[in-house]
């Protein structure tokens, strides 16, 4: 495997992993609560938010569902984390 063939993956995550720490904060939980309310561990949710681990389309909608993230800003995170947008958008807004 190149280089050039990691970079854009850890790039993608490392998106990921900044929308989903902003969005944690803009809904003012901590790792443990989030973790909690999504059904995963507190120490998965540090691994995702450092960029540590990918994230799995499942689990990027479980955890935007559990932050209550507006749908077109769910696609923005699952672009961010590598997968093509799941909501459809619609020409109002």
């Amino acid at each position: 495997m190149s280089l050039s063939t990691v970079e854009p993956r850890r790039e993608a995550s490392s998106g990921f992993s900044h929308l989903l720490k902003t969005w944690r904060q803009k809904r003012r939980l901590s790792q443990l609560e989030l973790a909690l309310e999504s059904g995963v561990s507190q120490r998965h949710v540090s691994f995702l938010e450092s960029g540590r681990a990918k994230p799995s389309r499942e689990m990027v909608v479980q955890l935007t569902t559990a932050l209550d993230v507006p749908l077109r800003q769910r696609n923005t995170m699952l672009l961010a984390a590598g997968f093509a947008p799941v909501y459809r958008e619609s020409g109002f807004g």
